[in-house]
């Protein structure tokens, strides 16, 4: 059986309304439930065990993470929740939604003319049907995650099956895991909440992308024909996905900034959840070998899939962000690497991603 959510989970919203004629979000969410893979085989009472156990490490982590980067959430952010796939399916589904159908609602005014009912039924439960595929995948993959919830309530989800699952693979103790994995997301959890323009700044600047990689009506068909002669490109380099290839130079200088933002929060929380050390976690060294020899040690096909979603620069996202965070706190410390919470001006630059002491002296001059 699949592990069931915890108490207080913000459930996926039943009506799901949407922009007509691009995707039926219930239709993704339906479809997602139904092909996702099954978690890892549990009794009913090992499924309840392991989600108080996970629950337990969530409140545990919560300390450690708050000393070692100084930064603290305020006590009205709701606490994490634990979920099932399924769950973490609908939430998603949701937060798309509100993310994308304002992005979908400006490419309807481009249109020449409206879909007629009929046809945007189909190609919303088409479309739907696409985004509850990717979803599902997704949800496989997922330890836990800070959702931002556009329009709704922000809030920790930890994914307890793949948690046992990836404990399992690993052979590593599951209470040191358990508390590591939660680490990592309270520290994006504090991020979010301790920093309180970071949150809109960061749903701003994806739906502001999105609507600009968003090809105009006309130029679809000029669109598809470009990507599909480019993505034996993307899958020999392991670039940024198939966004890279819809995408203008200077499309590309903005999804370059996005991902500078996103390499410092992932590679932050990597930091963290090392920094902790073995006196919280006792096998937090040999977690993290297994931990990233898995990460390279993925087959064939899972791999083609992470190239052509960009989950391979992910991956990158995770070691350039903590080489600039170890950089930065080496020349100036924790303090000092703080003060990239000041403003949008602080975040980091893609260049400074690579090379921290440009940021460290335009910063702290």
């Amino acid at each position: 059986m699949q592990l069931t959510y915890g108490e207080g989970m913000r459930m996926p919203n039943p009506t799901g309304a949407t922009v007509r004629g691009y995707v039926d979000w219930q239709f993704a969410k339906a479809a997602g439930a139904r092909i996702v893979a099954p978690g890892p085989a549990v009794s009913p009472e090992e499924a309840r065990a392991v989600v108080a156990a996970i629950r337990s490490a969530a409140e545990r982590a919560a300390a450690p993470v708050a000393e070692t980067a100084r930064l603290h959430a305020p006590g009205s952010a709701p606490p994490p929740v634990v979920v099932d796939r399924p769950t973490w399916i609908g939430v998603n589904a949701d937060s798309m939604s509100a993310l994308m159908d304002p992005v979908f609602a400006t490419l309807i005014e481009k249109r020449p003319r409206a879909a007629t009912g009929a046809t945007a039924a189909v190609g919303g439960k088409v479309t739907g049907g696409e985004a509850g595929a990717l979803l599902a995948f997704m949800a496989s993959k997922v330890l836990g995650q800070y959702d931002l919830a556009p329009g709704g309530t922000p809030q920790l989800l930890l994914v307890a099956p793949n948690v046992v699952q990836v404990e399992r693979e690993l052979s590593v103790d599951p209470r040191d895991f358990r508390l590591w994995v939660c680490m990592h997301e309270e520290t994006h959890r504090v991020q979010f909440t301790a920093v309180p323009w970071l949150r809109d700044h960061m749903v701003e600047r994806a739906r502001s992308l999105a609507t600009e990689l968003m090809p105009d009506p006309d130029a679809i068909q000029d669109t598809l024909q470009r990507v599909v002669r480019q993505v034996p490109d993307v899958l020999r380099s392991g670039g940024a996905g198939l966004a890279d290839l819809i995408a203008t130079p200077e499309q590309r200088e903005r999804l370059a900034e996005m991902t500078a933002v996103m390499s410092l929060l992932e590679g932050h929380a990597d930091v963290v959840m090392d920094e902790v050390g073995p006196q919280v976690i006792p096998s937090v060294a040999d977690i993290r070998a297994r931990f990233d020899a898995r990460r390279r040690g993925v087959g064939a096909f899972d791999r083609l899939l992470r190239r052509l979603l960009g989950l391979e620069a992910k991956m990158r996202q995770y070691r350039d962000g903590a080489v600039f965070v170890r950089a930065v706190v080496d020349r100036v410390g924790v303090d000092g690497f703080n003060a990239v919470w000041t403003s949008p001006e602080t975040l980091p630059r893609p260049k400074e991603i690579e090379q921290p002491e440009t940021w460290v002296d335009r910063v702290h001059g």
